[in-house]
């Protein structure tokens, strides 16, 4: 335990030896750790003392077109003015994250992805006893880009599988099926995962169509141009050099699997707590929570109100006005801010005050409360209106249909098997299966699913389902002890999903006004049951088969392997890179 004082270590001491007799859940765990600790634990890294607001927020640049050519590069980047650049990798022309790409609707694009990355930033950190990895994979690293919630054939989708290695390239095919909404890409390559999102391989694609053009003119009236900001928010922790740090938490030995740690820094487009100037006016926000591990409670500073006009999947039926929204990894919202209330010179921050999951509690973390500031300009900026609806009327889309009945119910499991008394970390499985056990979901082309997801866990689990979007119908408190009591868990590689319904102690909780719209990642919270409603497109719906066999390239790793269907995983990147992913397929 290099750096700790003899205090320390005697509060360290302390601590384990209370909390060992402690649930990793226990609030009197995390409070013990706060109180201990007073948010600055010896058990985790830290960063630097830095000063917020050194930094201005970048804007990222936008490509369009329907030929995109897009690579992964080895780089360096300054995350913070008084930071030296650190080693990451970068797409297109960035050195850090990649460009915005706007799409239309309607309109077939296509993306010819090209790996010209150089070694691995974080090759220290791979974990080599991982599902697929090998040592070769620090330095050559495998990469797979994901259209996250694109309709997208298979071959196309960004599998893990898919891997395109340095000094190779694959040709994406989108069809353009989307709605107008705020999608992102990352890297989806196997185990790696989190390794490469960390060191910068993200972006946001803005679908267009002809209501939400993007143009000044759109007949929503929607802010557009300068007015029209995506952000891609991130925590990190940085070394004093300049370099980021994966690790959270001194108790996992560098090379070994973490299972997931807070970040101290708010990181926004690529820079540390940077700062905008904002005209008087109205402001479209677009959010990504492109992080790895944490939920986040966004607010602003000053308790400001804001609309929610749209999520996941694109547009709600009419804005949802609030002062704060919960956000999981993956999930995005479309926000209107308008800071046209505000006088001249007034700094208002984006911030968070959402607990660190249980796991990284127990070790001492606290709530990273800071993303970036802005600062209102003198001058007038958007003025438009916020209209009372964005579906249904003139000049806007159709109302988002009407939740259909569900034809087939599903239930499916989200498990932490604890390893016992071993040092080894909790397993992390979805039906109590590892990613290459062959007892996976096949729903039926065009039928409509309910599935029940319960979260046997002592954290929540964002759920994203490749290829589909669907309605979150709310979320029910379970029985864990008598559920798993009268539904004995089974070893790994077993199937385990036990029906609930006769475990559900309580009404279905609405999900919030903003979770109403189409989504493909659902926030699943410990001792509940998530219902979501799915439609599973057939091939005639689509215009390609969903099912399809598809190879990844003879040059790849796996080369030549025949691959089929899509992914559902959770969305703590860590997670997903240790099992909690599977695969599914749409049969006919």
């Amino acid at each position: 335990m290099d750096g700790l004082n003899r205090r320390s270590a005697l509060r360290l001491a302390a601590f384990g030896v209370v909390a060992a007799a402690l649930p990793a859940s226990s609030v009197v765990k995390r409070a013990l750790a706060d109180d201990i600790f007073g948010g600055h634990s010896p058990l985790l890294f830290h960063s630097p003392p830095l000063q917020p607001f050194r930094d201005e927020l970048p804007r990222l640049p936008i490509l369009t077109g329907t030929s995109i050519e897009l690579g992964a590069h080895s780089s360096a980047h300054s995350f913070h003015a008084d930071l030296a650049p650190g080693p990451t990798f970068g797409y297109g022309e960035l050195d850090y994250l990649g460009p915005t790409i706007e799409s239309v609707q309607g309109q077939p694009w296509t993306l010819s992805y090209t790996n010209g990355t150089q070694g691995n930033p974080l090759a220290a950190d791979i974990d080599v006893s991982l599902h697929g990895m090998t040592e070769h994979d620090r330095e050559m690293t495998p990469t797979s880009l994901h259209m996250h919630g694109s309709i997208t054939p298979p071959a196309s989708d960004g599998h893990s599988e898919m891997l395109v290695r340095p000094g190779e390239s694959l040709t994406h095919s989108f069809p353009g099926l989307n709605e107008a909404a705020g999608l992102w890409y990352h890297d989806h390559a196997m185990s790696m995962t989190r390794i490469n999102v960390y060191a910068g391989l993200a972006g946001m694609n803005l679908v267009r169509d002809r209501f939400d053009s993007g143009d000044a003119d759109n007949s929503l009236g929607l802010p557009s141009g300068e007015f029209e900001l995506p952000l891609l928010l991130q925590e990190k922790i940085m070394n004093p050099d300049g370099s980021m740090s994966i690790r959270s938490t001194i108790t996992v030995p560098q090379g070994k699997w973490e299972g997931g740690g807070t970040g101290d820094v708010g990181v926004v487009n690529g820079k540390i707590w940077p700062t905008m100037e904002v005209a008087r006016g109205l402001y479209r926000l677009r959010i990504v929570n492109a992080g790895s591990y944490s939920v986040w409670n966004l607010f602003f500073g000053n308790r400001m109100q804001f609309w929610v006009i749209g999520n996941d999947g694109g547009l709600l039926d009419a804005p949802v006005y609030t002062d704060s929204i919960r956000l999981a990894p993956a999930e995005r919202v479309d926000v209107l801010v308008d800071f046209g209330a505000l006088q001249p010179g007034e700094l208002v921050e984006l911030r968070n005050d959402e607990p660190p999951p249980a796991q990284a509690a127990s070790l001492g973390a606290v709530p990273m409360p800071l993303f970036c500031q802005f600062r209102v300009a003198p001058g007038r900026g958007f003025v438009g209106d916020v209209m009372t609806m964005y579906r249904g009327g003139k000049g806007q889309p159709p109302l988002l249909p009407p939740v259909p009945a569900a034809q087939v119910q599903r239930t499916v499991t989200v498990n932490q098997p604890s390893a016992g008394l071993s040092l080894a970390p909790p397993l992390m499985t979805l039906n109590n299966l590892r990613y290459a056990d062959p007892d996976i979901e096949m729903p039926a082309q065009g039928t409509v699913e309910q599935w029940n997801i319960v979260n046997t866990t002592l954290e929540p689990h964002p759920i994203h389902l490749h290829l589909v979007h669907f309605r979150t119908l709310g979320r029910a408190p379970v029985d864990l002890p008598a559920y798993q009591r009268d539904n004995p868990r089974p070893d790994v590689g077993i199937k385990w999903a036990p029906d609930v319904e006769r475990y559900v102690t309580g009404p279905l909780s609405p999900p919030a006004a903003w979770e109403a719209g189409a989504k493909d990642t659902v926030n699943t919270y410990p001792g509940t049951v998530t219902r979501i409603l799915v439609r599973f497109p057939s091939a005639e719906d689509l215009g390609f088969d969903p099912d399809a066999v598809f190879s990844a390239p003879s040059g790849h790793h796996g080369g030549g392997a025949e691959l089929q269907g899509y992914m559902w995983h959770c969305h703590m990147l860590d997670h997903e890179d240790h099992e909690m992913m599977l695969r599914y397929r749409l049969v006919r």
